[in-house]
């Protein structure tokens, strides 16, 4: 609390003044050449590496979904929407490859329009992510009450709200992302304003992001996971041990693959507003570069992840490799369960499958 008290202090602070908002000098940038080689070697590749996964496994997530699935549940309509939010994020991977390769060379419109999808499907995806987990906790843990209310108006409003806030975060990248000189070409960077405005908007942009789309979607997926832990470990299911480590696959995925790059978001918030400003230390660019493709990398796979946890949509699939690959029709029909052999109860159903 102490870190956010000083957060808000320095943005109360009045005890400076500015002439003008606007300044045509360029923001001093500390010299990152060592940071920036690091990135032009290895994250271009793992850019484009991300891009085709996304791309490939969510269109074979939208292929079974309009194929098998029907869009009239709340699960679906959730698992677009994710679709939709991980496909705009990764559409913006190229772009920063060929960026952090040389230069930016797309012009000033699409650097703002690349660093707001960016950060619209970024966020959206994590939202997305616990609106899902928040939809599972109610559909096992209050499958009663929540039958009434789990509804197409209900999941259309949800998503509306998700879509909404995360425009609504974005909205500064659309403003401060500019296209500028630098050392070693042209750069797309928040830009154009004085330097405090900028630091402000940085902190802004550092507890946005820790505090709304890291803290409260662990604190959300971790009740919901707990409470419907709880709730498969009372009832007689033969199958409940394998939902349970499904839960503690799902959770641990998520808190390994978020945890560390949010935490560093959260050193580089308070080094920036407790710190010194000319600290030009390297420690914490090579961190961020590094934990933060682990998030990229679970954004870019999370419909597939969480898609295929689940028994149905394995059996979907396998029903589309059966077509294609005559030899596996056999395999498909062993493996998928006759309609006596069901032994779970509705809520392992609704654990396991979407």
């Amino acid at each position: 609390m102490d870190d956010l008290s000083e957060f808000f202090d320095f943005f109360n602070d009045t005890s400076y003044t500015l002439t003008e908002s606007v300044v045509t000098v360029e923001v001093p940038l500390c010299n990152k050449g060592n940071v920036i080689q690091f990135g032009a070697a290895f994250l271009p590749a793992f850019y484009y590496t991300n891009f085709l996964l996304s791309l490939v496994g969510n269109a074979l997530v939208l292929y079974i979904i309009f194929k098998y699935e029907k869009l009239s549940t709340v699960t679906n309509i959730f698992l677009l929407n994710l679709v939709i939010s991980d496909l705009i994020f990764a559409s913006s991977l190229p772009f920063w490859a060929v960026y952090h390769k040389s230069e930016w060379i797309f012009g000033r419109s699409l650097c703002k329009l690349v660093g707001s999808c960016y950060t619209i499907g970024f966020n959206s995806s994590i939202l997305f992510l616990t609106l899902m987990t928040f939809d599972r906790y109610l559909a096992v843990v209050h499958a009663i009450s929540a039958a009434q209310s789990r509804r197409n108006t209900y999941a259309f409003a949800s998503a509306a709200t998700v879509w909404m806030l995360s425009i609504f975060a974005s909205i500064k990248d659309i403003v401060l992302y500019d296209v500028m000189d630098g050392s070693n070409g042209l750069l797309c960077e928040v830009t154009g304003y004085h330097q405090t405005i900028l630091t402000k908007w940085e902190l802004v942009g550092y507890y946005q992001q820790f505090l709304l789309f890291f803290l409260v979607p662990l604190v959300i997926v971790l009740y919901c996971y707990i409470r419907i832990t709880i709730r498969i470990m009372s009832t007689r299911m033969m199958a409940k041990f394998r939902a349970v480590k499904l839960i503690f696959v799902i959770v641990f995925t998520f808190f390994i693959c978020w945890t560390p790059y949010n935490v560093v978001i959260l050193l580089k918030a308070i080094k920036t507003s407790v710190g010194d400003l000319n600290d030009c230390s390297e420690a914490l660019d090579y961190a961020l570069y590094i934990t933060r493709n682990f998030a990229y990398l679970y954004c870019c796979i999370s419909p597939v992840f969480y898609t295929f946890l689940g028994k149905k949509f394995q059996s979907h699939f396998l029903k589309l490799l059966s077509k294609h690959m005559p030899c596996l029709k056999l395999d498909t029909l062993m493996s998928m369960p006759s309609n006596g052999s069901k032994t779970t109860s509705g809520a392992q159903t609704r654990i396991t499958d979407h």
